[in-house]
């Protein structure tokens, strides 16, 4: 079923996009689609940073048909933008793909191993793999297509013709670039990740500017394909141009009227599809703040196509916090399908739907990752029992579904901790896993692992990609029995007690008041009392025999909350390796 609109009380960031789009939509095109818009490149993995600039206009998109309006959500894939580099860290690459740099993504073979056609739809169909797990409903614009097309022929000729309006505008700012900052590049765990200034702008030239003048076209070379060309002349009447390679030597004279290999360039190429396809809304990284950037100069060429600039907030930069040395990724940036292995799709959208654009927040790939579901948990509690704040609650049905309904959920949602933890112990057998997790509820046991998942799987992921091996949880085969033989009577007390309270509190809930309560009998309170009728040493004696038991059964200090553990290790073996 749909899910229904947030109130008009909600005073979330989305809502209040939705309104001032609403709005200007009406304003400029009554009776038509609200259009929203995003533009990816495809030059190598499209990573979290490029996620905002996504599902920003995809949950205030979201929003609008909530509220019943008809929508379109462009992402215009900038797969006809130049290879400018070879990433670093990408499988299947070698130095050897440096000879493609200048021509189209669509003109540059994919990774070895690969199946598909080009570089551009290898990058392509892990994010929009990604982006239909998370929900989000778009409609894909190949610019390769458009341009090779002739699609966008007329403005071409257009731009061509007003070719020194457009240098005029550009010439305000060459003078005004910002100076460079210098920055110490940081590992990728602590790395922000941006969206680079539209289709990897940052290193494109504002046109073809030669002894002929100014030109805001750049053709592809007809003999080598590369954009290392300038214009030598061009004729408005005839649309007669002649260029020249200045990488392989070759020159031609073409008709432009008639010819589809070539594009603008980014600052030209970014307001003419403004106009073009009529968008109200999308926004953009922080970089576009700067004198000269794209969206500043794009706000006044697109002038000169009829068109207005869209409302477009700038957003703020994405964090990661720990990408592991044992990352999937092999030492490139983190990208959506590596969040999505390691977490449900509910829980990234949330991270983006709770912060407003010009937030900044982190991905977790390290143990933060187990709070963020943690503090997730109790909003779902909240927002079921109805005391959650309404702007949570707007960010929490954004987070589990969209206007179409709500996304596919785990059945058992149980703690995303215990289930690594016990994902963690089990080494991947799953008929050992079902038995712990049974043992969690015996009232309510799991009667299959698939009403834990996909969440089980998620943190069974988590487990074997982002914890190092040195930190996870071996099982001692054996007894210490130097360890046993070295207690005092005190230690050995406590092992009595927890020993003799194992049958009958063989659950999650009954092992953890065991295990607390062990030092608060010692002592001589009971089991029950609360922390503010104990004195400060019973969280000092908790702590040493929480150790003792890690050492008897892990051989470390730390390890899974001890409640888990037990019922991992399960009665048996608890009782051999604590000498029963």
């Amino acid at each position: 079923m749909p899910i229904v609109a947030q109130s008009t009380e909600t005073t979330d960031w989305v809502s209040r996009f939705a309104d001032e789009v609403i709005e200007e939509s009406e304003r400029r095109a009554p009776g038509k689609p609200v259009v929203v818009a995003s533009g990816l490149s495809p030059s190598g993995p499209i990573h979290l940073g490029n996620l905002r600039e996504v599902m920003t206009p995809h949950l205030v998109a979201d929003e609008i048909r909530r509220r019943g309006h008809q929508v379109r959500h462009l992402i215009s894939w900038d797969d006809y933008d130049r290879y400018r580099k070879v990433p670093a860290g990408v499988p299947g690459v070698d130095e050897t793909w440096a000879e493609h740099i200048g021509k189209p993504l669509t003109s540059v073979p994919a990774p070895k191993g690969s199946p598909h056609p080009n570089w551009a739809e290898h990058f392509k169909a892990a994010m929009t793999e990604s982006l239909a797990e998370l929900g989000v409903e778009f409609d894909g614009i190949s610019q390769t297509a458009q341009y090779t097309s002739g699609v966008y022929r007329e403005q071409i000729l257009h731009a061509m013709k007003h070719r020194g309006d457009i240098d005029a505008i550009l010439a305000q700012y060459r003078t005004k670039k910002a100076p460079a900052k210098k920055q110490q590049q940081k590992p990728v765990d602590e790395a922000e990740l941006e969206a680079a200034e539209g289709s990897g702008a940052a290193a494109e030239d504002d046109g073809s500017s030669g002894s002929a003048g100014y030109f805001p076209y750049k053709p592809y070379c007809g003999n080598c394909e590369k954009d290392l060309t300038t214009v030598t002349s061009y004729d408005d009447d005839s649309t007669e141009l002649t260029y020249s390679c200045t990488s392989c030597g070759f020159s031609e004279t073409v008709r432009l009227n008639e010819f589809n290999r070539g594009k603008l360039v980014w600052k030209v190429d970014w307001p003419m599809r403004w106009a073009y396809e009529g968008v109200i809304f999308e926004p953009s990284g922080v970089d576009h703040s700067s004198p000269g950037s794209s969206f500043q100069v794009g706000g006044q060429i697109v002038g000169i196509f009829d068109g207005k600039q869209p409302i477009g907030p700038m957003y703020a930069f994405v964090g990661i916090s720990g990408m592991a040395k044992m990352s999937s990724s092999k030492g490139g940036v983190p990208t959506p399908a590596d969040a999505l292995k390691i977490m449900e799709p509910q829980l990234l959208r949330w991270l983006y739907a709770r912060r407003r654009p010009n937030q900044s927040f982190k991905v977790a790939f390290d143990q933060e990752i187990q709070r963020l579901y943690d503090e997730w948990d109790r909003l779902e509690a909240k927002v079921a029992d109805g005391s959650a704040l309404p702007a949570d609650v707007a960010a929490h049905s954004r987070a589990v579904g969209t206007a179409s309904g709500e996304l596919p959920r785990t059945p058992r949602p149980l703690p995303y901790r215990t289930l690594a933890s016990v994902a963690d112990i089990t080494a991947g057998h799953e008929d050992q896993a079902l038995r712990i997790l049974s043992d969690l509820d015996p009232a309510n046991p799991l009667t299959s692992l698939d009403e834990a998942r996909p969440r089980y799987d998620k943190a069974e992921a988590w487990i074997n990609t982002h914890v190092p091996a040195d930190q996870r949880t071996i099982v001692r085969d054996e007894p210490d029995t130097e360890l046993l033989k070295s207690l005092d009577e005190q230690a050995r007390e406590s092992l009595r007690l927890l020993l003799d309270g194992l049958a009958d509190n063989w659950s999650l809930d009954g092992l953890t008041h065991l295990v607390y309560g062990v030092p608060k009998v010692q002592a001589g309170f009971s089991a029950d009392a609360t922390p503010k009728e104990l004195p400060s040493e019973i969280k000092t004696a908790q702590r040493s025999f929480f150790a003792l038991l890690y050492q008897l059964l892990v051989s470390r200090d730390t390890g899974p909350r001890l409640p888990t553990l037990l019922l991992a290790v399960g009665q048996e073996r608890v009782r051999h390796l604590l000498g029963a």
